[in-house]
């Protein structure tokens, strides 16, 4: 999120919706910026109110994620598709009733055998893990302002490069 904030010379710092927001107007489109504050696994109840406070279709949404499933610094853009192994994108889709909007997962990796998943995703890395996570939150950034922008045919063409 923090690309992002510079990226728009924004501040998430309006609480509102159960997520810290910020506001753009760029041109006659309005962004919204928005990080949940509940618990990943009821990351819906704040889209889903975001949503309806900003009359907004799920088109006009898209989802940024850390996803185990990705090697570190992987990055994908889809137009749609369903949660995977995500409780996050499971609770957005469970009260959005489907998974018809777009999304930028970026891989963390598994963590290692017996290791715990919260401390993997949030933990520090090695120096060379750092590097590749650095490019790709930079990446992911630039796929969502293309995606603002141009639409998810650019966004993908950005994000979905190596």
């Amino acid at each position: 999120m923090a690309q992002l904030e510079k990226h728009y010379q924004v501040t998430l710092g309006r609480k509102m919706l159960q997520g810290f927001l910020a506001e753009i107007t760029d041109g006659e489109k309005k962004i919204v910026l928005c990080e949940p504050q509940t618990y990943m696994n009821a990351s819906g109840e704040c889209v889903a109110k975001l949503l309806r406070w900003y009359h907004a279709e799920k088109d006009h949404l898209m989802v940024i994620y850390d996803d185990i499933d990705l090697p570190p610094g992987k990055v994908r853009v889809r137009r749609n598709g369903g949660p995977g192994t995500h409780n996050g994108m499971r609770s957005i889709a469970e009260q959005l009733g489907d998974t018809d909007f777009p999304r930028i997962r970026i891989g963390t990796g598994d963590r290692p055998e017996g290791g715990d998943l919260v401390s993997w995703v949030l933990g520090h890395h090695d120096a060379e893990t750092q590097k590749k996570m650095d490019a790709a939150f930079t990446r992911a950034a630039e796929a969502a302002a293309a995606w603002v922008a141009h639409g998810i045919d650019e966004a993908m063409r950005i994000g979905n490069q190596g």
